[in-house]
């Protein structure tokens, strides 16, 4: 099974794909974790990444597909019963050269699963992030606040919010999201694969929802 997840920054698509990973034994695929370890063993296509990246320009769609095409293919391994991409595809060039490549492996993409979240909600999320500098623990200011406010509980650090967490360039990124994965959402939606469900709501039912739509195509 190759699932794919939508879902904009702050929407929890992490927390998400990690239940799905597990409960379904599905092999977890990041982009931005493959182009990493592709790069730092030193592949042929890590180096061709390295090239553009040293010089400062975009790594290709289609580098970026063969390294996706190439993951998807080593879980077909029997030690698992497929992948979540998560991340991959952003745009509706990157969807198609996707599913151009996996037609070349006789495979297809089964279903599109996409978190839909109110900007409100998503920047309340992203804005209220705190992490102890010393020892990496996570703290939100409304949902999971610290003993002390500001100051980490287990070492009296005072905490720090990354610096594109800020509220500024939060609405970039939401906004840059929307321009990218509007085609997408179409794209998917015109093919029938597509399953938006509502990440408005607590995480458990997020959960229950997405794995009802997952347990309906394992039938």
């Amino acid at each position: 099974m190759i699932i794919l997840f939508l879902g904009p920054p702050g929407a929890g698509k992490g927390t998400q794909c990690k239940f799905l990973a597990d409960r379904y034994r599905l092999r977890h695929l990041s982009s931005g974790d493959i182009l990493r370890r592709e790069r730092q063993e030193g592949t042929d296509l890590g180096k061709q990444a390295q090239s553009y990246m040293d010089s400062g320009r975009l790594v290709p769609d289609d580098l970026i597909v063969a390294m996706m095409r190439q993951e998807i293919g080593a879980a077909a391994d029997g030690e698992t019963s497929g992948v979540i991409l998560d991340g991959f595809p952003r745009t509706l060039q990157q969807a198609q050269a996707l599913d151009q490549a996996l037609r070349d492996d006789d495979k297809q993409v089964d279903v599109v699963l996409n978190l839909d979240v109110d900007d409100d909600k998503l920047e309340r999320r992203i804005t209220g992030r705190r992490s102890c500098p010393r020892c990496g623990t996570a703290y939100h200011v409304d949902f999971n606040p610290p003993r002390r406010a500001n100051v980490c509980d287990r070492d009296g650090a005072a905490l720090a919010q990354r610096s594109d967490d800020t509220a500024a360039v939060v609405r970039k990124r939401i906004e840059t999201y929307h321009q990218q994965t509007a085609p997408l959402i179409d794209y998917y939606g015109h093919q029938g694969t597509l399953q938006t469900v509502d990440g408005n709501v607590p995480i458990e039912q997020v959960t229950r929802s997405l794995s009802a739509i997952l347990d309906g195509c394992n039938r």
